[in-house]
């Protein structure tokens, strides 16, 4: 398999970080080709799987994202998503600006055919032991029903060919189970998921569906990033809380060493530096998205993914699925027909895989 381009000036302890997780999957056999100054980037050991192509410009985590990486064609991100676009490598990873990783990913690899926004996924832990693949975290920020449902399908690509859940039940977040629940965007998407070709079983709160019921969450960018962060706050509360009150009687200490193993494992579910980072779904190619605090373990556990999902073809599953759903928006529209935000109907095709 070709190797992982690797965005070397992404992130917030960039470059080091970057190059020393690259260097551990290396290791692992992992093949990788860092973009980034290579002044910056040092001396790679030898005999390791490992390419370094010189670019001296990037974009800075606070820097407007579109304008920026328009204005500079051969900063570290765009370089790095051009050899997916030339077929050099079969995914690229960037742990720096989300919104610029975007936007460089619809210039140099373009949107999937029949899609009008791509998303970003993640798959998280539920308290039956599943995954729960939530969508959107922050590519599209307002959305239209429409845009919601082909967040849909392509959570159901994700789950069904990634994490190889066999027919992915999807959610649309909400403040209640019913129907009639939510605002009005929710209302509408949810008339429009109950038209799709998948296991859609309607609206549902954050509690039920992290408690397994259902693979896939829908949502819009907004309302998605902040529960992701509000999860991993949680998260660094509990854990936080947890020691204190249990080193807070010696006595207790006792207890919290026979607890150490089951509390390790606990965080290795609920570090998001164990998953590596989010996927970019919508565009012609594979693109994770790293988190900005990345550590060396993260960029390492990133780039395991990537690979995994370049050998699953999860851009040309994604590509097959939207077909799929979606068929009358790979025909320009005629005047006088419905909106794009009307349910598709029609014939379908064949189940993509």
């Amino acid at each position: 398999m070709h190797p992982v381009a690797v965005d070397a000036m992404g992130g917030d302890r960039a470059p080091e970080v970057v190059v020393e997780g690259a260097i551990a999957a290396a290791k692992e056999g992992y093949a990788v080709l860092l973009v980034g100054d290579e002044s910056r980037i040092g001396a790679i050991p030898r005999g390791l799987p490992i390419t370094v192509r010189h670019t001296p410009d990037q974009v800075g985590m606070d820097e407007p994202p579109a304008q920026t990486v328009r204005r500079r064609p051969e900063s570290s991100v765009r370089v790095a998503l051009r050899a997916v676009k030339d077929g050099e490598a079969s995914a690229a990873l960037s742990c720096g600006n989300t919104g610029a990783l975007v936007a460089a990913a619809l210039l140099e690899l373009g949107r999937v055919p029949g899609l009008s926004r791509p998303a970003v996924c993640a798959a998280l832990p539920r308290a039956d032991g599943g995954r729960l693949v939530l969508l959107d975290l922050g590519a599209t920020v307002d959305t239209r029903p429409q845009q919601l449902a082909e967040f849909a399908v392509m959570g159901h690509v994700f789950a069904r060919f990634v994490l190889g859940v066999g027919q992915p039940r999807v959610g649309l977040l909400s403040n209640g189970g019913e129907s009639g629940k939510g605002n009005e965007s929710v209302k509408a998407a949810d008339a429009v998921l109950e038209g799709l070709p998948i296991d859609y079983v309607g609206p549902m709160e954050p509690t039920t569906a992290f408690r397994g019921g259902c693979d896939v969450l829908v949502c819009d960018g907004f309302v998605g990033n902040v529960l992701l962060k509000t999860a991993e706050a949680t998260a660094e509360l509990v854990a936080g809380l947890l020691k204190r009150e249990v080193l807070r009687e010696p006595g207790s200490r006792v207890a919290a060493w026979m607890l150490a193993p089951a509390m390790r494992r606990l965080r290795g579910l609920l570090d998001y530096k164990a998953a590596g980072g989010g996927q970019l779904l919508g565009v012609n190619g594979v693109v994770v998205v790293g988190h900005g605090r990345s550590d060396a373990r993260a960029v390492t556990a990133a780039i395991r993914h990537a690979h995994h999902c370049a050998g699953e073809s999860l851009g040309r599953r994604v590509a097959e699925g939207v077909a799929w759903a979606f068929p009358d928006n790979l025909r320009p529209p005629v005047s006088g027909e419905p909106s794009a935000d009307a349910p598709a109907d029609g014939a379908r095709q064949p189940r993509p895989g």
